[in-house]
């Protein structure tokens, strides 16, 4: 009698590499001998011919069998061709190789991966893996990027620091979490309200007011109301220059690694040295307040009180020609944005015109909001608008059509600024709304859902803003400027109740 493990010997085949193969087994009785002696005679000729004429062979066999019997070879086969590469490559010195297939895994495809046997886990192990991804998401994710400088395991990525100890594998599979953790927490503090909040004075001596700002990792820029600039140190909040030279209040700003170029009340765009403050040039073209500006790539476009638009080439802060004026608008323009294929403008006549970037040709009119326009932003195919009206409208600029109307905010809509995720709006009924971007542009998701939080801490009408993954960045009429912090927020014993001081909460 054969037993089962006879039987289980009998079907196992050891193949290349580690490989086991189980063969299945059709029938337990012994060949007869006649049948051996014509196999072996088969076999023979088999292994005379080459490698052509035995597939052609095996092909005609294969015909000939029928349906049950294809099965059993699919079944014999299958394992046999299967193959551990991760396994295999090292063992031919093409570690390399292992550890670049494996790079493309996400985390959890990764977690996975390390289970699969000891050779995979030291292949991802020797490779730092964990690092690896750890630097992909920080090179392509504006949020891993911010976090890594503010945490500071930037210091621990790419090269490192010169002369410190490479870190193991070990303290990046570690740190992952720690990273999705701290996601987690900005995305909630953003969710529900929670954040740190610092505010600057501005102590202007006459007019208050901050009209304008922009930010960076070192410093705020603003103008004020008082016709002055005033610089402040990120870390400190102190004041470090004030640039004096316009006769009116500086109602709107940009700056780059070199220059800060200015917009005032009293119709002149003025350019400074970003490092010293010097003036180096004075742009005398409208005839009433410059009301906003923006510069890119050797272009820039003003707008003015005047009704018209100012389109300059640039080639240095004291080589800036007028190229073209755009004229349209039938009253104050207020904003304007571009990039490489349009400039959108928009005015008091409560319109958004756009235009061609390239050859300055008007090309449609967005209608919709019933009262003048105040603020607008534009990023690829999105035009997002803040009106006197009280709202705000999503727009396709390609087609002209409004995608959504966001409402909330009980006075003029100032200013507005979005990202991939978010919609962030001040107003001069001094509150700051987030608005979930994602829901906005989505038809079936209900008006209720779309403002996400109303922030309240400003007592006069907000100007401006600026925010980014961490924090939102704001100035106005109370002659402040505020920086809510989401990831430094204090931690929360109740959730359901705000921490006193630091911020207020307002239903939707």
């Amino acid at each position: 009698m054969i037993s089962l493990a006879d039987i289980e010997d009998e079907s196992m085949q050891e193949l290349p590499d580690g490989m086991t193969s189980i063969r299945p087994v059709s029938k337990l009785k012994e060949n007869t001998p006649e049948f051996n002696e014509e196999k072996d005679k088969c076999l023979k000729y088999f292994e005379q011919w080459n490698e052509t004429e035995q597939l052609e062979f095996v092909e005609h066999l294969i015909t000939r069998m029928c349906h049950h019997q294809h099965g059993q070879i699919n079944s014999y086969l299958k394992p046999m061709l299967q193959r551990d590469f991760i396994t295999a490559l090292p063992k031919k010195g093409l570690d390399h190789i292992a550890e670049s297939i494996l790079s493309y895994l996400d985390a959890k495809s990764l977690c996975a991966a390390e289970l699969v046997c000891k050779e995979w886990y030291r292949v991802i192990s020797d490779g730092m893996l964990w690092k690896k991804l750890i630097e992909r998401m920080v090179r392509t994710d504006t949020l891993w990027r911010g976090l890594s400088e503010r945490k500071g395991w930037c210091a621990y990525l790419f090269k490192g620091k010169h002369g410190e100890t490479p870190k193991p594998n070990s303290f990046f599979r570690t740190l992952y979490p720690k990273i999705i953790g701290n996601i987690e927490l900005i995305e909630n503090n953003w969710r529900c309200g929670y954040h740190g909040l610092h505010r600057i004075q501005c102590q202007s001596e006459n007019s208050k007011g901050v009209y304008c700002l922009q930010y960076d990792e070192t410093r705020i820029v603003s103008g004020l109301r008082d016709n002055t600039i005033k610089i402040w140190d990120r870390n400190t909040l102190q004041c470090t220059q004030v640039l004096t030279g316009h006769t009116g209040s500086v109602l709107c700003l940009q700056y780059d690694d070199k220059v800060i170029i200015t917009g005032s009340s009293d119709s002149t765009v003025r350019v400074w040295d970003v490092e010293t403050g010097e003036m180096m040039n004075t742009l005398i073209h409208h005839c009433e307040a410059v009301l906003h500006l923006r510069f890119s790539n050797g272009m820039m476009v003003t707008c003015s009180k005047d009704r018209s638009i100012a389109v300059w080439d640039m080639t240095s802060p004291t080589d800036i020609s007028l190229r073209r004026v755009l004229v349209g608008h039938r009253a104050a323009v207020n904003v304007v944005d571009f990039d490489d294929k349009y400039i959108v403008s928009a005015s008091g006549d409560r319109t958004i015109k756009v235009w061609s970037t390239s050859t300055c040709e008007f090309v449609r009119t967005l209608n919709g909001h019933r009262r003048g326009i105040a603020c607008l932003q534009y990023r690829d195919r999105l035009v997002v608008s803040g009106s006197s009206d009280n709202t705000i409208r999503l727009w396709d600029i390609e087609c002209g059509a409004c995608l959504r109307v966001l409402e909330g905010h009980e006075e003029l809509v100032r200013c507005i600024r979005f990202d991939n995720k978010r919609i962030v709006s001040g107003a001069y009924d001094g509150k700051i709304k987030v608005w979930d971007l994602q829901a906005a542009l989505d038809p079936r998701a209900p008006t209720g859902t779309l403002c996400l939080r109303t922030l309240v801490e400003h007592t006069g009408r907000v100007f401006r803003l600026q925010f980014d993954e961490f924090q939102i960045v704001s100035s106005s009429h109370d002659d402040t400027i505020l920086i809510w912090d989401f990831l430094d927020a204090p931690l929360q014993e109740n959730p359901a109740l705000p921490v006193a001081g630091t911020y207020t909460y307002v239903g939707r």
